[in-house]
């Protein structure tokens, strides 16, 4: 899971216009920050989104996959990222469009934790 400088460069160009944005390297990839709410992943050069039942049909109806990986024992596990359209590319305000819809999906998820374990205040 490799994160080329170029790429990350360029989404937090495009991401200018949404707010402040973290990147944090990890496992090999990069997890997009904004308020302590990790709201996207980059992964093999390839931008992912956060999803929920909410957003995840935006995702469906553009045949847009959920990011996934193997375990060490083998075992496939699909996580609540979902690949961006590559148009986000060519257009920041759409990217801000995608990324709001995402940090709204992560704060769902971080208020539906018990309040000591949240990292956002509603």
């Amino acid at each position: 899971m490799a994160v080329s400088s170029e790429l990350t460069e360029l989404i937090i160009e495009q991401l200018e216009g949404f707010g402040p944005v973290a990147v944090r390297r990890m496992f090999g990839g990069a997890g997009l920050f904004c308020q302590g709410l990790m709201f996207g992943l980059i992964s093999d050069d390839v931008l992912y989104f956060k999803s929920d039942a909410q957003t995840l049909p935006d995702f469906e109806t553009e045949n847009l996959q959920s990011f996934g990986y193997e375990s060490k024992t083998g075992r496939r596990t699909i996580m609540s990222y979902t690949r961006s359209p590559e148009r986000v590319f060519d257009d920041g305000q759409e990217m801000v469009e995608w990324a709001q819809k995402a940090f709204e999906a992560a704060i769902r998820a971080d208020n539906a934790k018990p309040p000591s374990k949240r990292k956002h205040q509603i």
